[in-house]
């Protein structure tokens, strides 16, 4: 990272928003000693305690919440302040930070974000993978992504992916066995595989034909974070599943899975790249995005 007069307020937000000091050094290209010293300092001389610590944990104090609220909208127009007023602004450097949901990281690693760091090695490419909705602007992020649907009103949007359909899935040998559903009714049946959200209830299953709207709340046999091991508990015949068709585009093709009830499972926009129209846009940002227009990645 480089040291500036901010590195302090820089290390807080990522303490905050890691809540680790190893996990920030990480992030901040630091060592956990250095992040240590530095929160230590800053509290010494605002003469408070920012974050309670512990064995297991760091957490922010009700003083630090406030302080961090406080100085994270200014650090924001402060790191775009000196984007814009950098050196070389037209050659894509520095660090280009990226929130996104890790099965996007996963499925974008080979068609964008692995070329761009071949192309750009220069730039320092950091991406963080979770799936709670944050305001990347806030949180000190070049872009988001995230699915059509959940890009804010606000943002810029650049499509990424083609349209995605979520598909009621299962090995022929589990519908074998427990029967196939002509209709979403029949799957209450069923013993499903859950998707555990990430403010820690079960996504229900939304299906849609022909104007009617279902969600539908499932016996669950299992329930998993990720799409990757959703898809492996489905193909271990352990229940039915709603899947992205991104994730099992070879398993239909050779039969392993077989999708039923699709006229309820409606096609809808896909990933979206998306930022702040609002703000400048350093170079390393607009370099990923002039990659995105070359490949037409949405198209493929």
């Amino acid at each position: 990272m480089h040291r500036t007069g901010l590195t302090e307020l820089e290390v807080i937000l990522a303490v905050a928003r890691r809540q680790s000091f190893r996990a920030a050094a990480q992030e901040l290209g630091m060592s956990t000693t250095a992040v240590s010293s530095a929160v230590a300092g800053l509290e010494a001389r605002l003469k408070v305690r920012l974050f309670n610590r512990s064995t297991r944990s760091v957490a922010l104090t009700d003083v630090g919440q406030r302080y961090v609220e406080r100085i994270t909208p200014a650090l924001a127009e402060i790191r775009s302040a000196g984007d814009e007023a950098g050196v070389g602004p037209d050659i894509p450097s520095g660090t280009l930070r990226i929130n996104a949901p890790q099965a996007a990281a996963f499925l974008l690693m080979d068609t964008l974000l692995g070329p761009y760091a071949e192309r750009y090695p220069q730039v320092r490419v950091d991406i963080v993978s979770e799936s709670r909705m944050i305001d990347i602007v806030a949180d000190g992020f070049d872009a988001g992504i995230r699915l059509e649907e959940s890009v804010p009103q606000d943002m810029i949007a650049v499509p990424l992916s083609r349209d995605v359909r979520m598909l009621v899935v299962a090995t022929p040998e589990y519908l074998k066995q427990h029967g196939t559903p002509t209709h979403p009714r029949d799957l209450l049946h069923h013993q499903s595989i859950g998707m555990r959200m990430s403010h820690g209830g079960i996504y229900e299953w939304e299906l849609a034909c022909n104007g009617q709207k279902l969600q539908m709340d499932l016996p669950v046999r299992m329930a998993l974070t990720e799409m990757t091991a959703i898809k492996q508990a489905i193909l271990r015949g352990l229940g039915i599943g709603f899947i992205s068709d991104w994730f099992i585009e070879e398993e239909l093709a050779s039969g392993k899975l077989i999708p039923v009830l699709e006229s309820w499972c409606q096609p809808f926009g896909g990933l979206r790249l998306y930022y702040s129209g609002h703000r400048f846009v350093p170079a390393r940002l607009r370099a990923l995005i002039d990659l995105i227009h070359e490949l037409q990645l949405a198209k493929a």
